[in-house]
């Protein structure tokens, strides 16, 4: 079955990526809209047909989704491995910076975390296969393409990842409320896996008990929680700061 991502933004950063792009599927009328220009340079670099179609096709296509009026049919998704992140750590001469996330389920949060993640110099993010979302196409366009610039691994078992993680010396920090530590006071220096729980249950109970330390983010409002990519947003932020502190950039 073929693969389509949809938007402006993703079809431009997928062009950019590895990721091969079988065909572009324009609207009709849209090639003159100076937006379009840059996406038809590239893929007339690349070699990638680009075909004229009526825009409902696109909305068929797209099950209705904002498509901004182009949708290209790339090949399907290879997720790396754990193994895969470390190397690329690895090779950049970095301590390893991960994400890990514990069965987000809302395709909106999982794009959001992709996007805050690449920008903030993680090497790669792991999932589950199974009881999670996947990288979709809602997922692409939510992420601004991030998705086809940093390393995503589909695992089966998250803490038995997490117990290789912790082999490689990688210290694991959970984000729960009921942690005792507060997410500036933990230190996210050095190799490093940040782990982001569920929307509504949070971490489960065995990723939990096998990270290291427990971290929570303060709470001064009437509400008890925050948003999970927003909770886990900040949290990668203050490990960037932390970091870059450390390496003595600013």
């Amino acid at each position: 079955m073929p693969e389509y991502i949809w938007g402006r933004n993703p079809i431009a950063e997928t062009l950019q990526s590895g990721r091969h792009v079988q065909r572009l599927l324009l609207a009709e009328g849209i090639r003159e809209a100076p937006a379009i220009a840059t996406i038809l340079q590239e893929a007339r670099r690349r070699q990638v047909p680009v075909e004229t179609v009526p825009r409902h096709r696109l909305d068929q296509i797209s099950h209705g989704a904002v498509h901004q009026g182009c949708i290209a049919q790339v090949e399907e998704r290879r997720y790396a491995s754990a193994d895969d992140i470390l190397a690329h750590a690895a090779q950049k001469q970095e301590a390893p910076f991960i994400l890990i996330l514990d069965a987000i389920q809302d395709v909106n949060n999982l794009g959001s975390l992709l996007r805050t993640a690449e920008a903030a110099g993680v090497h790669g993010v792991i999932i589950p296969e199974h009881r999670a979302a996947e990288v979709n196409a809602t997922v692409v366009k939510t992420s601004a393409g991030a998705t086809e610039h940093i390393l995503i691994a589909q695992e089966t078992n998250l803490t038995r990842v997490i117990d290789q993680l912790k082999k490689e010396n990688i210290w694991v920090v959970g984000l729960a409320g009921e942690g005792k530590t507060l997410y500036t006071q933990a230190n996210l220096t050095g190799p490093l896996a940040i782990v982001v729980g569920n929307e509504g249950k949070g971490l489960s109970r065995l990723v939990r008990e096998h990270c290291d330390v427990l971290v929570k983010l303060p709470m001064f409002g009437q509400v008890n929680s925050l948003n999970a990519a927003v909770a886990g947003s900040i949290s990668l932020y203050e490990a960037l700061r932390q970091r870059t502190t450390q390496n003595g950039k600013k």
